[in-house]
């Protein structure tokens, strides 16, 4: 499959997400969307799309939010979704309506042609935090914005907001090795925790009129599907899935009876619900 070209310092995260992990997404890409499916509808309602509108998404994944985008702005309006993932631009592109005016294009945007000063809006849901530099790449997609444009994103608060991805994998390290620590600033979904951190980067690239809105929200891991699924969700991406990833057979499983553990006292019928935080960012050019 094809991979993108992309800047140098976004090469590991071009291969992690063209590998098996792109894949594992793809596949869970209904599961996803409905998960983060209210995290979609507060980000379109915070960037108030327009009809006749141009939108970018960046990170735009297996294109939900695209899509989301464009019909919004349609008739004539246009959504473009970019990323870096083959696998889940597959999706995208199959599950997106014919008549829709949304296309895809598997790219790193840090260092994507756009077409200068011909968009409205740069959007994102949990798709800028994995940028070596986001001070450059964010200076790059400004350029595609027009001088009225704006800027609306999602991105995940600290680890200790969302118990609903740090909860499983406090239970799996009871028996297996913890994952190797990340710096608050290195790429991965914390990223863009810090508020400083934010407006160092956006004010670094340009932006102004930057704001911040904490956003809470009652996480259903098991999309309906009752404990089980909330269990085979939390094994199969994510932090607690890297945890496991090539541990003995003794040790999965003895980590996987304790997360069913730790997850069965906040079971109720088909819900397994925890509480999840995330950053409505925006910002103007």
């Amino acid at each position: 499959m094809e991979s993108p070209t992309g800047h140098e310092q976004n090469a590991d995260q071009i291969a992690y997400w063209n590998g098996p992990a792109g894949q594992r997404w793809a596949d869970r890409q209904q599961a996803q969307d409905v998960l983060l499916g209210p995290v979609a509808d507060i980000l379109i309602d915070r960037a108030k799309p327009k009809p006749g509108e141009r939108v970018i998404d960046i990170g735009c994944g297996s294109g939900v939010t695209t899509i989301g985008f464009a019909h919004k702005v349609a008739p004539s309006g246009h959504a473009l979704g970019v990323d870096i993932s083959g696998p889940m631009l597959e999706r995208a592109r199959a599950s997106a309506p014919k008549d829709l005016p949304v296309e895809f294009v598997l790219a790193d945007a840090t260092v994507y042609p756009f077409e200068p000063a011909s968009f409205d809006l740069l959007v994102s849901r949990f798709g800028v935090m994995f940028f070596a530099d986001p001070v450059v790449s964010f200076a790059n997609m400004r350029k595609a914005l027009r001088p009225s444009g704006r800027l609306a994103f999602a991105c995940w608060r600290e680890p200790r907001e969302n118990p609903w991805m740090i909860a499983p994998l406090m239970a799996v390290y009871k028996h297996v090795p913890k994952l190797p620590p990340q710096g608050p600033e290195d790429p991965g979904p914390f990223a863009f925790a810090s508020e400083e951190r934010v407006h160092r980067i956006l004010g670094g690239a340009g932006f102004t009129g930057i704001a911040m809105e904490a956003c809470q929200l009652s996480m259903d891991i098991a999309i309906g599907g009752g404990l089980d699924a909330a269990a085979q969700g939390a094994l199969e991406i994510g932090p607690t899935h890297r945890a496991l990833e090539g541990q003995p057979p003794e040790l999965r499983t003895a980590a996987i009876n304790s997360l069913r553990e730790a997850l069965a006292p906040l079971a109720k019928g088909d819900t397994v619900v925890l509480p999840g935080s995330i950053w409505i960012v925006t910002a103007k050019v």
